[in-house]
């Protein structure tokens, strides 16, 4: 009886997580500003006590603050609760995620009663990611996340959002600054994608929009719920809806643990059993 009912658990969570291998691709700029004041102009043996300052750049000052507002770290580690929509299959998992920054992102997938479905490793140029129900591996260039979560979305990008962070490549001096109640929205055109990037009065990132409309790319992402972890503050919810012509991704991830900077183990292997998946 006991070794049915484990049979059933085990179908029920290779059937919603048949996608498994595709759940992951749902991931700073510094600007240094100063002011120098010139030396005392002498004319004819007359001192001139006046000195010329350079305006405040504003601008530049705003993003400098922005940047420093943002969270800094060498690792993360955090579990979060998650729902994934893919074009309509719901799946509840568990995602344990940990980084290295700039460097490497690790996940595991659980499902139903904890059997863990899924693991993937991501680096800058790569993705590799195991589906442990059917023994099946995938070996990618990391591109391959372009097709589920548009051309905007780089390593850089799924590091900072994992997080709570703004993109890096959205704090530009060539954007658009409005400040509103203390909050700041920053907009423009970076290579096609039309962004919109707000800021609570914090600096904090609490909603990113990003759109490609010859593209049919669209990607919103809303952090909301904060807490403190490790001394840093960061979204406990993050909200993720990616659409790619007709791929439509929903992730909902409500971080129930997170840590920063403790020692990190990024174990990955693929067994010599498993086959590459089609």
């Amino acid at each position: 009886m006991k070794r049915n009912t484990l049979n059933n658990v085990l179908n029920k969570a290779r059937i919603k997580t048949a996608l498994g291998l595709k759940l992951i691709p749902l991931c700073c700029i510094l600007l240094a500003f100063g002011c120098k004041s010139r030396k005392p102009l002498v004319v004819k043996r007359v001192a001139d006590t006046t000195a010329a300052v350079k305006p405040v750049d504003t601008r530049a000052a705003k993003l400098e603050l922005i940047k420093s507002k943002q969270t800094s770290f060498n690792t993360f580690t955090g579990k979060a609760k998650t729902k994934l929509d893919i074009n309509g299959n719901t799946n509840d998992v568990t995602l344990n995620i940990r980084i290295q920054r700039d460097k490497k992102i690790w996940v595991s997938i659980t499902a139903i009663a904890g059997i863990e479905v899924a693991r993937a490793m991501i680096t800058p140029d790569s993705l590799l990611l195991i589906n442990k129900l059917q023994s099946l591996y995938l070996r990618k260039p990391f591109s391959y996340v372009n097709k589920y979560a548009g051309e905007q979305v780089n390593y850089r990008t799924l590091e900072s959002l994992l997080i709570g962070n703004a993109i890096p490549e959205l704090l530009t001096e060539n954007a658009e600054f409005k400040t509103d109640s203390g909050n700041t929205t920053i907009s423009g055109n970076l290579s096609e994608v039309l962004y919109k990037l707000m800021l609570g009065p914090d600096m904090k990132a609490t909603q990113t929009n990003l759109s490609n409309q010859n593209a049919r790319q669209t990607l919103q992402v809303t952090n909301s719920a904060f807490i403190q972890a490790t001394n840093k503050i960061m979204p406990s919810q993050i909200d993720i809806a990616s659409v790619v012509k007709d791929k439509k991704i929903q992730v909902n991830l409500h971080y129930t643990k997170a840590d920063y900077d403790l020692p990190v183990e990024f174990p990955f292997s693929i067994p010599s059993r498993y086959q590459p998946a089609d």
